[in-house]
């Protein structure tokens, strides 16, 4: 199945890592690497949380070749814009995922989580890891 760039959301990496799993070779197994994408705050929330510091540096240099959105201040704009938009719709969404968000439309990417929030975000395309099961609702 073509499913075109990803951005892997944090909570995709911590649950791969929680169950002693390593990301890159799961993620390798399920999307081409040319299609794997991150951003800063994707890199933040994932590596402040690792305690073992070869795991961390692991998956750093794991991160440091996937394709990174740089997150300028036009993003952090449209962020804002995006939380403001969501607040008239009655959605609430935490600022990382705001970001998250952003930063998955500036790449095209279908955001792989299982954090419900981001299928609140119109148009954001959005499927369950493939390793973790059906699309969150």
């Amino acid at each position: 199945m073509f499913i075109g760039p990803v951005i892997i959301d944090s909570c995709a990496f911590i649950g791969l890592l929680r169950n002693g799993l390593d990301p890159a070779q799961v993620l390798l197994t399920h999307f081409d690497p040319t299609d794997l994408h991150t951003c800063g705050m994707i890199r933040v929330e994932v590596l402040r949380g690792v305690r073992v510091e070869k795991v961390a540096k692991r998956l750093g240099e794991f991160m440091d070749v996937m394709c990174n959105v740089p997150a300028d201040n036009r993003l952090w704009n449209e962020a804002a814009v995006l939380g403001r938009k969501l607040g008239a719709m009655g959605v609430t969404m935490h600022g990382p995922d705001l970001i998250i968000s952003t930063c998955a439309m500036h790449a095209g990417a279908t955001v792989v989580t299982h954090d419900a929030d981001f299928t609140r975000v119109p148009g954001l395309r959005v499927i369950s890891p493939p390793w973790m099961g059906p699309t969150p609702r």
